[in-house]
């Protein structure tokens, strides 16, 4: 049975992995292919380039510990605890043997940036887009206002619970270049899931981790990645941004500033998206 955008919905499933329950999406054969969302979404902001990916390559979407239908754990925000629950189910899905591809947007940039730090023979190459790595050059990701109020314990959660459609809409309209790139089913998913108990806190604990990550990065730095690296911004967003980042913490980045994207790439410019990943995946795997 196939779901929208030619998805099988027997595809999905659940793997207890590092005491976190992930659940995750599957599609198409051949080398493994993962992709890590960010906060406030789910795998679900793949969903227009999962099927353009699965004619060549293992697609694996999961949703990161304490978002969409994976569980929320009380601990184990620092992006070196989340890439590792991805690198066990990778391996629990049968892929330990292989080297992976690694994409990363938002929250799930410094995720796979602490993935292929950690387990760099594991690692074929990297794509990360939209996000910029805690610690690394000035640093002024720290400063982004909501960056700061997520960061607060507990308060967020109270001004926000029954105003998740209200609060999240302002990201998805005001980090897009096209407001209308995210319709309206994908909001519908969003905030289904960031409305769930513990949906709102599980991706405010990922800037509760800054501090950590800020260390961790700065010790995975000491070492250059020498993996391909692709790096992404959107002409409306980051910018540029993200290769810089990159620039700082691995030797052979190759970047690019996205014409007509905002934040949302994947959602924005699917085809192009697509395209560009599979073209850097074909010189970097080779």
């Amino acid at each position: 049975m196939t779901g929208s955008n030619g998805i099988d919905e027997g595809a999905h499933g659940t793997e207890r992995v590092n005491d976190v329950s992930i659940h995750y999406v599957t599609a198409g054969s051949g080398p493994p292919l993962v992709l890590l969302h960010g906060w406030p979404q789910t795998w679900y902001e793949w969903r227009e380039v999962i099927p353009a990916f699965a004619s060549e390559y293992t697609v694996i979407a999961p949703d990161l510990r304490g978002m969409g239908d994976s569980t929320t754990p009380l601990s184990g925000y620092d992006k070196d605890t989340v890439a590792t629950d991805i690198r066990e189910l990778v391996h629990a899905l049968g892929h330990g043997d292989e080297r992976i591809a690694l994409v990363g947007h938002d929250w799930g940039m410094p995720t796979a940036y602490a993935y292929a730090a950690q387990y760099r023979d594991e690692v074929a190459a990297l794509c990360v887009l939209e996000a910029g790595l805690p610690g690394i050059r000035e640093d002024e990701k720290r400063h982004f206002w909501h960056t700061r109020f997520h960061g607060v314990r507990d308060l967020p959660e109270r001004l926000v619970a029954g105003r998740e459609r209200l609060y999240l809409e302002w990201f998805y309209k005001k980090g897009a270049y096209d407001p209308a790139a995210i319709d309206s089913d994908a909001r519908d998913e969003y905030v289904r899931c960031y409305s769930q108990p513990g949906g709102l806190r599980g991706g405010f604990e990922y800037y509760r981790a800054y501090d950590d990550d800020v260390e961790n990065n700065a010790a995975h730095a000491e070492t250059p990645l020498e993996m391909p690296v692709l790096a992404l911004g959107g002409e409306a967003s980051f910018r540029s941004l993200p290769i810089e980042d990159m620039n700082a913490v691995a030797t052979d980045v190759e970047g690019e500033v996205l014409e007509n994207a905002g934040h949302w790439i994947p959602e924005e410019r699917p085809e192009y998206f697509v395209e560009r990943v599979q073209s850097f995946l074909e010189t970097a795997t080779t």
